[in-house]
């Protein structure tokens, strides 16, 4: 584990998460760094049956409130092909949807902005 892992939360994904995000990560080459920090999500989770997932878990589909640099913001996760940011659907291929998955309330975690800047989030809460 390097030490940059060591400073993330604990996060937890469900299987089925887990082997869709696994084939997009891996089959995405036009947004690689996203792709990769996804991928290393997904290999630091629990991985769990979606009927053990908790209440309060970010898992594809959720809406979820969290607080960043810019307030506090409401968004579904989305797959890229669903993503609509009028309609306040962030792709889990964006750096703050890769960013959210896996997360429960009260977590936060930092991440990489397109530009290269390091942004932080913390998730207040999750609805499905």
């Amino acid at each position: 584990m390097s030490h940059l892992n060591a400073s993330l939360p604990p996060i937890t994904i469900t299987t089925t998460d887990a082997e869709r995000l696994s084939l997009l990560a891996n089959g995405s080459s036009n947004v690689s760094y996203v792709a990769d920090f996804l991928t290393r999500e997904i290999e630091r989770a629990d991985i769990v049956p979606p009927q053990q997932a908790l209440l309060g878990l970010v898992r594809m589909g959720s809406r979820v409130t969290f607080r960043d640099g810019d307030g506090i913001r409401e968004v579904t996760l989305v797959y890229p092909q669903e993503a609509d940011i009028e309609r306040k659907r962030i792709s889990v291929l964006a750096p703050v949807g890769a960013a959210l998955i896996g997360l429960s309330v009260g977590q936060s975690i930092e991440y990489k902005t397109p530009s290269g800047e390091k942004r932080s989030l913390t998730v207040s809460h999750v609805s499905d």
